[in-house]
């Protein structure tokens, strides 16, 4: 019969897995595909998609990943050992990475994206600023999902001692 310790860690590879390819595709080509339009068309096509996204299914990877990487993160320090400490770090890595700079960067950029008046100058000034900045913090989200991806998997391979 599989652990907690086991099932968890699956699932943090899984939700890590999804929030790595989500915000991997934004970085190799929606965010590019965006830039070749007008800043009022691709601000517009941002903030639908920005609008959209907020579903259950988005919803469940994303916080249900945050909420297994802190469990994981608690669990695996105190249970020590080689396998418990990688699923820390894991945990770690994507509250960080992931959570932590959704939260501080891109959310705030996609408020401000949000907010600008259609078609003015103030939309198009910060459309030219969002593309670089708000996919430069993605990339960080992506490699931050890859890395948790890295470390669950090794930690979910090593095992936890029996506590």
């Amino acid at each position: 019969m599989a652990s907690a310790f086991s099932i968890l860690t699956f699932l943090s590879i899984l939700a890590a897995a999804l929030n790595a390819g989500l915000f991997f595709i934004f970085s190799v080509c929606i965010m590019a595909a965006f830039a070749r339009l007008s800043p009022a068309e691709g601000a517009a096509a941002m903030n639908a998609i920005n609008a959209v996204i907020q579903n259950p299914w988005f919803f469940s990877a994303f916080f249900g990943g945050a909420l297994l990487s802190l469990v994981l993160a608690v669990f695996g320090f105190l249970q020590g050992g080689a396998g418990g400490l990688l699923a820390a770090a894991g945990g770690v890595v994507f509250l960080v990475a992931v959570i932590g700079v959704t939260i501080v960067f891109n959310v705030p950029l996609n408020e401000a994206l949000a907010a600008a008046p259609v078609g003015s100058p103030e939309q198009a000034a910060l459309w030219q600023r969002y593309l670089g900045v708000w996919t430069m913090w993605n990339h960080v989200r992506t490699v931050g999902s890859l890395a948790a991806v890295g470390f669950f998997a090794l930690a979910f391979r090593q095992g936890v001692p029996p506590g």
